[in-house]
């Protein structure tokens, strides 16, 4: 008969051999928190202005294409994505396919977040499936032809879609190559601020430089550093009030979907971030594009 003494050491060592993966999950799940924010998934995928769940989808998100509506994000069984894999949620944002082999419209940033590295896949995973499970039913676009064609989506992606991760640049440093993983993938400020083609591909030749057809029909700024129409003439202390008030060297106030990326996203970021973004967006080759909406009947 194993004596009670014995069966207490045996109860201690099974606590502390269960004691690191419960603190790794943890360290995951922090982890994975910094990245959902970094990533704005906030933002997109809670219906705010209808007091929705966090991360349960719904919100309609307007653009020139067609009205599409966030999905669930929470692990509900049946209606979010609580029967995912690992590799199903690494699929969905690197490659932009569903695990049923259906391709997401480019609403979706995966064009973006195809650049995040696995192990923040992975962390950002383990915070999604934290959050409480909720049963709302995903709603349907309502996209026009051809937008609303799904089969046309693997052709679009063919002609405009490389899947990463995003590699390092081994001739610049670690400040400059954070800067570019947060703004070209994780971020994805490419997304509202770069001008699209009539198949809505971002034009690479206009990278950053701003739309006046932007996200719910906002005037998107241009954030190049070109010194008359971008940010050329802002300092690092503008910049980084920007990102963590929304405030602009003239002491207004962003508002719309910048004020909402302020709030969800940039003024959450951690002052090396910040820094490294900055540093990233100065180094882009300006582009002289000034930014405003057209007057009725001009070309």
């Amino acid at each position: 008969m194993v004596s009670m003494d014995r069966i207490a050491v045996y109860a201690v060592i099974a606590l502390v051999l269960a004691a690191p993966p419960a603190a790794a999950d943890e360290a995951a799940v922090a982890r994975g928190k910094y990245l959902f924010d970094a990533a704005g998934c906030a933002g997109c995928h809670t219906d705010s202005k209808n007091k929705g769940p966090l991360g349960a989808g719904g919100r309609a998100l307007k653009t020139p294409f067609g009205v599409f509506f966030s999905p669930n994000i929470t692990p509900h069984a049946e209606h979010g994505i609580g029967t995912w894999s690992e590799d199903d949620l690494a699929r969905a944002l690197r490659h932009g396919v569903s695990p049923g082999g259906d391709h997401y419209f480019p609403v979706f940033p995966y064009t973006s977040y195809s650049g995040i590295s696995d192990a923040d896949i992975g962390d950002l995973g383990a915070y999604i499936f934290s959050l409480p499970a909720v049963a709302r039913r995903n709603r349907p676009h309502q996209a026009p032809p051809p937008f609303g064609w799904r089969f046309l989506v693997p052709v679009w992606k063919w002609l405009n879609f490389t899947p990463g991760p995003l590699a390092p640049e081994p001739k610049r440093d670690a400040a400059w190559n954070r800067g570019a993983y947060l703004v070209e993938a994780l971020a994805h400020c490419g997304q509202c601020h770069t001008p699209r083609g009539a198949l809505g591909a971002r034009k690479p030749a206009m990278k950053l430089a701003g739309t006046p057809s932007g996200p719910e029909g906002g005037i998107i700024p241009n954030i190049t550093p070109d010194q008359e129409t971008g940010i050329g003439g802002w300092s690092d202390a503008d910049l980084r009030s920007l990102f963590k008030m929304g405030m602009k060297p003239d002491f207004d106030f962003v508002g719309g979907a910048m004020g909402e990326v302020v709030a969800n996203t940039t003024s959450r970021l951690t002052d090396a971030d910040l820094a490294a973004v900055i540093v990233y967006l100065r180094s882009l080759s300006p582009v002289r594009h000034q930014v405003r909406r057209k007057k009725e009947g001009e070309r």
